[in-house]
């Protein structure tokens, strides 16, 4: 028996890599009755007497997954956002935030295409401000230009030993950037493919790629963003600002709307929560209220 890590998982098939290298292997029949689906990402037992004819005995915990895509155990999330086509939001931004917060991961902004507001002063000045304020709140935010070259080598070290995952707006160049990082990527890639016997497959399916001592998931990012899995009551802890206040409310189970005494509306006259987040978290909170509704 040994342990290893699922890297991908096509077909009913699990690619468990370890030190001695990649092995195929099958879930144990009984998975299915304990309701056990082994995902990408999860730390596993598994015994094999070939490369190509292994069995997965047991799925160790894990510390979290996502439903879409389906993995487990992330480290962390770098969210790409481009700051000009498609045009910079913070709304959708926040968005991404509140969904990684939920899930225990931490987040990583990476803004790009700076190179192509390098003339617009007014505009530059605003993304610095941007730049600013995910900092205070305590965000890591990175910038690179859209040849995606300039400022890469700050990316590199976030993956470092850590299980990453990518996501962010459409269009922004995210496969682009880990060509960049790893311009053998595209290759490298279907030669595993090729060499797991799968041949090249257009489906997109969740694997993790070794990049800068980390692993990375190459997958078809978010494709939900709504608020299904989020209470009403857990939203404002998924605003780190709003959440180091949340033992100061008056009332617990404070929504910070209406209530008397909410150090998170406090927070807001004095400017230490910034007015748009909070903006974002009343829409937010709307939203999730509504979803209510129609149930």
């Amino acid at each position: 028996m040994a342990e290893g890590k699922i890297i991908k998982a096509l077909s009913g098939f699990y690619y468990v890599q370890n030190d001695d290298g990649i092995v195929q292997c099958r879930g144990r029949g009984n998975f299915r009755k304990r309701k056990i689906k082994p995902l990408v990402g999860d730390d596993v037992e598994f015994e094999a007497e070939n490369p190509t004819d292994g069995y997965i005995l047991d799925v160790f915990e894990r510390k979290n997954e996502l439903v879409r895509p389906p993995i487990s155990n992330i480290d962390q999330a770098i969210l790409v956002f481009s700051v000009i086509e498609p045009q910079f939001s913070t709304l959708l931004l926040d968005r991404f935030l509140v969904h990684i917060e939920a899930h225990q991961i931490a987040p990583v902004i990476c803004l790009t295409k700076l190179d192509l507001i390098a003339n617009e002063p007014e505009r530059l000045e605003q993304i610095e401000q941007y730049r600013k304020d995910y900092e205070a709140i305590g965000y890591d935010v990175v910038m690179t230009s859209s040849e995606t070259k300039d400022g890469l080598e700050q990316l590199l070290p976030y993956f470092e030993e850590k299980v990453s995952v990518i996501a962010g707006q459409s269009g922004v160049g995210k496969s682009s950037l880990l060509n960049s990082i790893r311009p053998d990527l595209a290759i490298e890639t279907n030669q595993i493919s090729t060499h797991l016997g799968r041949g090249k497959h257009t489906t997109r399916h969740v694997e993790l790629i070794e990049i800068g001592n980390g692993l990375v998931a190459d997958t078809p990012g978010f494709s939900s963003l709504d608020f299904t899995t989020i209470e009403a009551k857990e939203l404002s802890s998924c605003f780190p600002e709003m959440r180091v206040r949340l033992p100061d409310c008056k009332f617990r189970g404070c929504t910070h709307v209406s209530e008397p005494k909410c150090m998170v509306k406090e927070g807001l006259e004095q400017d230490e929560i910034l007015k748009y987040r909070y903006e974002h978290y009343l829409e937010f909170l709307e939203e999730i209220k509504n979803r209510k509704r129609r149930y």
